[in-house]
């Protein structure tokens, strides 16, 4: 059964979230920094690791479904950390993109309720993105 309790452990987690995705956007902006976008990578994972707990992580990386995922994004992590950040960030990318492709539906909700962003979201061109994603059919 899930929590939504806000407890310290799950402020602290997000914060962690918060911080390591910040750090990569840096890394990413001062040219692929492969000292910021370690940070990043560690703070994202542990930030994770303390909002949901570390049995649900584990049970959420090592899923059937989320394996491909885990191993890129492992593989990303270590070619970023032996020097070669760019392709590193790009196979942790695409390990991302398979991890947390569950949750695209969820957070095209949550923009489509932010104000700038939502209105951005409605735009036809990017709306039939969104609406081609949830299954949806759009004539193309």
């Amino acid at each position: 059964m899930v929590s939504f309790e806000m407890n310290d452990r799950k402020k602290i987690g997000l914060g962690l979230t918060g911080f390591g995705i910040f750090f990569s956007f840096l890394g990413i902006i001062f040219f692929f920094d492969k000292g910021l976008l370690a940070i990043g990578n560690i703070l994202f994972v542990s930030g994770v690791t303390l909002t949901i707990g570390l049995k649900s992580t584990m049970q959420f990386f090592m899923k059937q479904s989320n394996f491909k995922g885990t191993i890129s994004f492992g593989v990303g992590f270590f070619i970023l950390i032996i020097g070669w950040p760019i392709l590193g960030m790009i196979i942790e990318l695409y390990g991302f993109i398979i991890l947390f492709s569950g949750f695209w539906p969820t957070l095209a909700v949550f923009i489509q309720k932010i104000p700038v962003l939502g209105w951005l979201v409605e735009q036809p061109y990017i709306r039939s993105l969104f609406d081609r994603y949830r299954g949806k059919r759009v004539p193309v």
